[in-house]
């Protein structure tokens, strides 16, 4: 299996290449891991990868340019996934892991940094996976932890099989989604309120876009917010 993984801290993921049984399944051939560093694929003089987010607000926003360059030097496989490591993603499960080892044949991780990536940058991806309702610096260890439980998937990696077999947020709300320069990329356009100047409207539809996201991605969630607004 190739993984490939898109994240500005490359080095993170040296260890992993020393790791037990997973060390020796990459030493076996058994999978191959290459890192790609968006800020190598940044044109500006600087190699700047982020940028201050439309509408205001605290921290800055990967671009989109960086890491779409860095996915399309990646050489594509006929069965190849895309995951975007997000709090905002799907609850990991072991069941995705058991899928990805065997219906795939290349992974590819997109790891964001910072307040946040631009929101352009989904459409890279095929699924968006979380690890738990937290937040860390990046999203590397979450790359990591599925990387851990995929390889130790594949045959041959774990001596015995059999054992395989028999294995057995703060305000409620996800976060609203993010943009930042260009306006226009790929034909996916910044939304106009955020580019309007009227911070009231802003703050209108990010509160807005917070509750119908947690209501499609997270009902559960969504369910105790609104539990928690009818008891105040």
């Amino acid at each position: 299996m190739r993984l490939d993984v898109v994240s500005l801290a490359p080095e993170a993921f040296a260890p992993l290449q020393g790791l037990g049984v997973i060390g020796r399944a990459f030493a076996a051939g058994r999978a191959a891991l290459h890192v790609h560093n968006p800020r190598e694929f940044a044109t500006d003089r600087y190699r700047k990868v982020d940028d201050e987010p439309y509408g205001g607000g605290a921290g800055m926003v990967l671009k989109p340019e960086p890491v779409y360059a860095a996915v399309e030097s990646i050489p594509v496989l006929p069965r190849r996934r895309v995951l975007l490591m997000s709090p905002q993603g799907k609850p990991l499960e072991q069941a995705d892991l058991r899928r990805w080892a065997a219906d795939y044949d290349q992974l590819v991780f997109l790891c964001g940094h910072y307040e946040g990536f631009d929101e352009r940058i989904r459409a890279l991806a095929d699924e968006e996976v979380s690890i738990g309702d937290f937040v860390l610096t990046g999203g590397e260890l979450p790359a990591m932890t599925i990387i851990n439980g995929v390889v130790r998937l594949l045959p041959g990696t774990v001596g015995t099989e059999a054992c395989l077999e028999e294995e057995s947020h703060s305000a409620l709300l996800l976060e609203h989604p993010h943009y930042t320069r260009p306006a226009d990329f790929h034909g996916m356009t910044v939304p106009e309120v955020l580019r309007s100047g009227d911070h009231g409207a802003i703050a209108r539809w990010r509160s807005q876009q917070q509750q119908e996201r947690t209501q499609q991605r997270r009902p559960d969630l969504y369910a105790r917010w609104q539990a928690q607004q009818q008891q105040q």
